[in-house]
């Protein structure tokens, strides 16, 4: 991340606002990513939260017997 100074601007359209393309750039932010907006006084900054837990982005499976998930889901609670 460089510590050059740039303005963007978006418009604000049904109460929503872009993150213009070179901020999402410089910033890394991708779909997931939380911002969080801080008010403070008479300004306004954003905390980047990045998803790192909790997604199947990177899941490779367990070892073990395969499974046929929908088979197993269909027989929960039936004798």
């Amino acid at each position: 991340m460089s510590s050059e100074t740039f303005v963007s601007e978006s418009r604000v359209s049904g109460n929503q606002a872009s993150i213009p393309a070179p901020i999402r750039r410089e910033l890394d932010i991708d779909d997931g990513d939380l911002v969080r907006w801080i008010h403070e006084e008479d300004t306004v900054r954003i905390e980047v939260v990045r998803e790192t837990e909790g997604t199947f982005a990177d899941f490779e499976g367990y070892e073990g017997e395969p499974t046929d998930a929908p088979a197993e889901r269909d027989g929960w609670g039936i004798e």
